[in-house]
């Protein structure tokens, strides 16, 4: 009997887990549908964020697809920035650990942070939508 209750502890981390990633599943099959309509688009944990030419989407994730979308254009944006622990930072020489958000700053002193899990994913979305903004 001690034994049963030993395991017992671990059968409910393993339910745990098998839920989690059950869940965490359903959130990527619902991005994979959501997505499927933008030229480039990005999914983590934070944030799902779509490019179609000139308009960005972007929205938190849930197992029911985003929620909370928001739409802009690229030609409403001032600037746009790279923060790292709410500090700005040179996307050619970003810090290797920190929480950060892309910033699209616009003229009507309206900013939109939107949240990332990796830096490197970060660096490259803001190179990326920087000579789109900068080229139009």
């Amino acid at each position: 009997m001690e034994r049963g209750l030993l395991w017992l502890p671990l059968l409910g981390v393993f339910i745990w887990l098998a839920w989690a990633g059950w869940n965490e599943y359903q959130k990527l099959e619902a991005y994979r549908a959501w997505a499927e309509s933008f030229e480039k688009a990005k999914y983590d944990i934070y944030a799902v964020l779509g490019q179609n030419g000139e308009s960005i989407t972007w929205g938190r994730p849930t197992r029911k697809g985003p929620v909370n979308l928001e739409t802009f254009s690229l030609s409403d944006v001032r600037s746009l920035q790279l923060l790292v622990n709410n500090n700005l930072v040179d996307p050619e020489n970003p810090p290797s650990q920190g929480k950060v958000v892309l910033e699209f700053i616009f003229s009507n002193s309206k900013n939109i942070q939107i949240p990332f899990t990796d830096i490197d994913l970060a660096v490259n979305w803001c190179r990326y939508l920087q000579q789109k903004l900068y080229s139009a």
